[in-house]
């Protein structure tokens, strides 16, 4: 079993690569929108600090957005962040910039979120008491 095991070794190693290398580059996973663009190399360190950095400071805003209304899901609390920001919303460091910048703006609008829907709940229960 040893020698046959030795012997199909190449060919399974074979195999293996051209699978990995049928899924795993770039260009695939590009092709079937698992990313959106490959980072080269000299610019990954920048890249995934200011990625992990915007997408803390966004989910905080979001979680804050759904808090204020709890008929927000995730997408809609992130499109109204999205109507906010003036900057390439593809450029992680322009938006990191962005909340930065206007974070009284951001929390202002989160307080009118949570306003409207208050006023909704209020709408809602005065409906419900005139029926």
């Amino acid at each position: 079993i040893a020698a046959r095991e030795a012997l199909l070794k190449p060919v399974y190693l074979q195999a293996a690569t051209e699978f990995a290398d049928l899924h795993d580059k770039t260009g695939r996973m590009k092709a079937k929108g698992v990313i959106k663009d490959s980072v080269p190399w000299a610019r990954s360190r920048e890249y995934f600090f200011y990625l992990a950095k915007r997408r803390i400071a966004q989910d905080n805003y979001i979680s804050q957005l759904k808090a204020a209304d709890s008929s927000l899901d995730y997408n809609r609390a992130l499109n109204v962040l999205k109507s906010l920001c003036t900057v390439d919303w593809e450029d992680n460091h322009a938006v990191l910039d962005f909340y930065s910048a206007n974070h009284a703006a951001i929390i202002s609008k989160i307080n009118e979120v949570k306003v409207a829907a208050i006023k909704a709940q209020i709408d809602a229960l005065q409906k419900q008491l005139g029926e």
